[in-house]
């Protein structure tokens, strides 16, 4: 029997939150393979804890204070699963992120023909149909075409990470806060042998997180900028450059760079 964690951080998304974990349970589970939730709710204050509970009394709930974030409430999570019994894998699942029914199936076949990898899954857009989000290399998504695509690294959306890789590289980062730690944990694979793999076809739905954030939008005040900047929510260039050392020195240090350029200088960035 293989035993999986699935993990999952939330905050105030009491609508996707439900719909998420009701595709979730409506996955076909492929024989000889069980999991459990373990979702960290971080400081809701819409009920969103209230009602998993009433809806899927099986998820184990660990409460934040609203600080975590994406990143640490994953942490939060993954520690709360690794206290609570021995895993054969953990499996990554953004709240916005609705799967499909084959999802777990196809997740584990990934995985057995890429064993000793992380395996991320790409997501469409329910409206466009045009991938989303998923495995990246050099920054770019590539749509999947009906074969396993390896890639640079990842974002968390739905990622599978099976305990020998876990043995191997350890776990999320808590040097980070919110929107960095899956990228950083692709790369810290990659640098330490282990490969990541996108599976065969689209396996979710998630839209896109298009807009324009406030520390590199023109239209708001410098120090908002600025503060902005700095933010969990944010592109905080301590948190890039550690990042971004995976890649070498002098791309962190250029990175680092221009990141506060864009803060100051907003308009001289074309927006696309």
């Amino acid at each position: 029997m293989m035993k999986l964690a699935v993990l999952l951080t939330v905050h105030n998304r009491k609508d996707k939150t439900v719909k998420s974990l009701s595709c979730l349970f409506s996955c076909h589970v492929p024989n000889g393979v069980s999991y459990d939730v373990f979702m960290t709710d971080d400081g809701s204050v819409d009920g969103t804890a209230e009602a998993v509970t009433e809806q899927f009394p099986e998820v184990r709930i660990i409460q934040g204070d609203g600080n975590l974030f994406w990143n640490r409430g994953m942490i939060a999570a993954w520690e709360e699963a690794e206290r609570c019994g021995k895993y054969d894998g953990y499996l990554w699942l953004n709240d916005d992120t609705f799967v499909f029914e084959n999802m777990l199936v196809s997740m584990m076949a990934c995985s057995m023909r890429h064993p000793e990898a992380i395996i991320v899954a790409p997501t469409c857009s329910k409206a466009t149909g045009m991938i989303t989000y998923g495995g990246t290399i050099n920054d770019r998504h590539y749509p999947p075409e009906g074969k396993d695509l390896k890639v640079k690294t990842l974002n968390g959306n739905i990622v599978f990470v099976p305990i020998s890789v876990r043995e191997r590289i350890g776990i999320l980062d808590k040097r980070f806060s919110h929107s960095l730690g899956d990228t950083e944990y692709g790369l810290r694979a990659g640098r330490k042998g282990v490969e990541v793999w996108q599976s065969d076809e689209y396996l979710g739905t998630c839209e896109k997180h298009d807009h324009i954030p406030d520390w590199c939008n023109k239209s708001v005040p410098l120090r908002k900028r600025w503060k902005a900047l700095y933010s969990p929510l944010g592109c905080n260039p301590r948190e890039f450059f550690i990042c971004d050392r995976h890649n070498g020195l002098i791309p962190a240090c250029s990175h680092y760079c221009s990141i506060h350029l864009r803060v100051l200088f907003p308009w001289l960035w074309k927006i696309s």
